[in-house]
């Protein structure tokens, strides 16, 4: 836990007697049933297109949804209204509530407030997806399972008046449960079936259903993998690691040391589009539109002195040599 984590526990006594209460799963029986039979799907999905029974528009269609799905979360939802590290203008804002609402996670406004309270009080009980819960807990287990009455607690202290009074958001949040299951499962089922004559199965199962959980998990592994398995050149008191593998498959989002460390910068990494990161690729195109602007970013001097200061020994040195080898630090 950091110190700034304790410090805020510290100063709520509520809030802190229920951050001590043990552990107690509690599943929600719905979610759990939904996530096994979308999972099933997913599996029929896969051995439809691994033995050739789906067209190829099909896969390029369902690729193009993944990207969709990722830009919804992570340059939207995460970046944008979670963090406010950019400002958009309101066809951006428009794109991006239906690109959220392709992926089918959650509302704006029920995402940025569980992810603000994971930076607020990470590696607590209050953390919705406590890695200190296990692997599995923090990966997926968490969404079927109840909240800890911390985290309930915690939530209901973070301010999402901002999200709130936004128009869009309250009415993505309002009508959510009828809007992203159309984007997410309904259209992309009719689509390929009325626009070049896929079978009604294959679209489901793999325009749907295989695109659905596989950009699931992809999101879920920054809770997990990006938690557990990689280097900390920023912050060695933190469970956040770097990951390439998450930033993949995640569309830029697997640096998760830099995040946690400066949580405010657009690019959740300090090469930004240099860094398989797409969805700063996509910020910064839109940029260059118009359609974005304000981008929030680190100073290079920042992100030296913070590794000098709390990186992990070794691997901040060898991290910051390697930068100043590719021309990104001139600071030594």
């Amino acid at each position: 836990m950091s110190q700034v984590t304790k410090s805020v526990i510290d100063e709520d006594e509520v809030l802190k007697e229920l951050l001590e209460r043990p552990v107690k799963i509690k599943i929600i029986w719905h979610i759990l049933i939904l996530t096994i039979i979308f999972h099933i799907e997913a599996i029929r999905g896969f051995y439809f297109v691994i033995t050739g029974q789906v067209m190829w528009q099909t896969l390029v269609f369902a690729g193009i949804l993944y990207i969709f799905s990722g830009f919804g979360v992570v340059a939207g939802v995460h970046r944008l209204w979670s963090h406010r590290s950019y400002k958009v203008n309101f066809p951006l804002r428009f794109i991006l509530v239906i690109f959220n609402s392709i992926a089918y996670q959650k509302s704006v406004i029920r995402w940025a407030r569980d992810h603000r309270v994971h930076h607020k009080y990470c590696d607590t009980n209050a953390d919705p997806h406590n890695v200190k819960r296990g692997f599995f807990y923090s990966h997926i287990g968490w969404l079927f399972c109840k909240k800890h009455p911390a985290t309930i607690e915690a939530g209901k202290r973070i301010d999402v008046s901002d999200l709130t009074s936004d128009k869009l958001l309250w009415l993505q949040n309002k009508y959510f449960f009828y809007i992203s299951p159309l984007l997410c499962f309904i259209l992309p089922t009719l689509i390929p079936a009325y626009f070049w004559g896929e079978k009604l199965m294959n679209a489901w199962t793999v325009a749907a259903c295989l695109r659905f959980i596989l950009f699931l998990h992809a999101t879920l592994s920054i809770n997990s993998f990006a938690h557990m398995y990689g280097y900390k050149p920023y912050d060695e008191s933190i469970t956040p690691v770097q990951s390439l593998f998450v930033s993949v498959i995640c569309l830029g989002d697997g640096w998760h040391n830099y995040h946690h460390v400066f949580p405010w910068d657009y690019k959740s990494d300090e090469f930004g589009s240099h860094n398989f990161n797409l969805s700063a690729m996509f910020i910064e195109f839109m940029s260059k539109l118009g359609w974005a602007y304000d981008l929030r970013t680190t100073p290079y001097s920042s992100i030296v002195a913070r590794a000098k200061k709390t990186g992990d020994g070794e691997i901040a040195k060898n991290f910051l040599e390697n930068l100043k080898r590719c021309g990104k630090l001139d600071l030594f």
